[in-house]
C-alpha cells in the first residue's frame, strides 16, 4: 500500500465514522410498532414474575395451612389464631398479586392486537390506566414490579400520544375509564374463583383471622 493511497484510506475512515457518529445523534426513534412489542416484552416479563411470587405465595399457605390445623387439633388456639392472621394476610396479598397478573396478561393482548394508528390511541388509553392501578396496589408487595411498570406506563403514555398525534385521534376519557374499570373488575373476579379453587377452606369452627375462605365461625 503506496503512502498516498494510505492517507487516503485513513482520511476516508475518518470521514466514515464522522457520518456514523452524525447518523446516530440524528438517528430517529424506533419504528412505533417495534417500541410496542418492546413494551409487550416487558410485560410478559413482569406477569411471568408475578406467576413466580404468586406461586411463592400459594406455598406458604399450605404451610401455614397445615400448622394451623395442626394447632386447632392439639386445641393450641393461642398459635391457632396467629397462624390465622397470617393466613388471611398471605391471602389478601395473594389475590392482590393475582389480580394484577391477570390484568397485566389483559392488556399486554390488548396491545399485541393493536396494529393502525387509530387502534393503538384506542387501546393504550385504558391499558396505562389499568397499570396505574396496578402499580399502586403493588408498591407495597413488590417495590421492583412498581418501578419496572412505572416505566413501562411512561413508555406506553408516550406511544399513545405519538399515536394520537399522527392519526389526529384524541382520546374520549369517560370510555377510556369505563374500560379500564371493566379489566380490572375483570380480573378480580377471575382472580378470586382461582384463589377459591387453589386455597383450601378452614373446617368449621377454625380461627379464620379475617380470610377470604368461605367457612363461617
Amino acid at each position: 500500500m503506496s503512502e498516498r493511497f494510505a492517507k487516503k484510506w485513513e482520511s476516508k475512515r475518518d470521514e466514515n465514522s464522522l457520518v456514523d457518529i452524525l447518523n446516530q445523534k440524528v438517528k430517529p426513534q424506533q419504528p412505533l410498532k417495534q417500541r410496542l412489542d418492546m413494551a409487550t416484552r416487558k410485560l410478559d416479563v413482569q406477569v411471568k414474575r408475578l406467576e413466580q411470587t404468586s406461586e411463592r405465595f400459594t406455598q406458604k399457605d399450605r404451610a401455614l395451612f397445615t400448622k394451623l390445623v395442626d394447632a386447632y387439633q392439639q386445641h393450641d388456639m393461642a398459635h391457632a389464631n396467629i397462624y390465622a392472621t397470617e393466613l388471611a394476610e398471605i391471602r389478601k396479598m395473594s389475590k392482590l398479586i393475582m389480580n394484577a397478573r391477570l390484568a397485566l396478561d389483559q392488556i399486554s393482548l390488548r396491545i399485541k392486537t393493536a396494529s393502525e394508528l387509530g387502534d393503538i390511541v384506542a387501546m393504550l388509553g385504558p391499558c396505562v390506566g389499568v397499570l396505574r392501578s396496578v402499580n399502586g396496589g403493588l408498591g407495597g408487595i413488590l417495590p421492583a414490579a412498581e418501578n419496572e411498570l412505572g416505566e413501562i406506563g411512561d413508555l406506553l403514555s408516550g406511544l399513545m400520544m405519538e399515536a394520537g398525534t399522527n392519526s389526529g385521534m384524541s382520546l374520549n376519557f369517560d370510555t377510556v375509564n369505563e374500560d379500564a374499570a371493566k379489566i380490572l373488575s375483570e380480573a378480580s373476579v377471575v382472580a378470586e374463583q382461582k384463589i377459591g379453587a387453589s386455597f383450601p377452606d378452614l373446617p368449621l369452627g377454625m380461627p379464620t383471622g379475617g380470610s377470604t375462605d368461605k367457612s363461617k365461625t
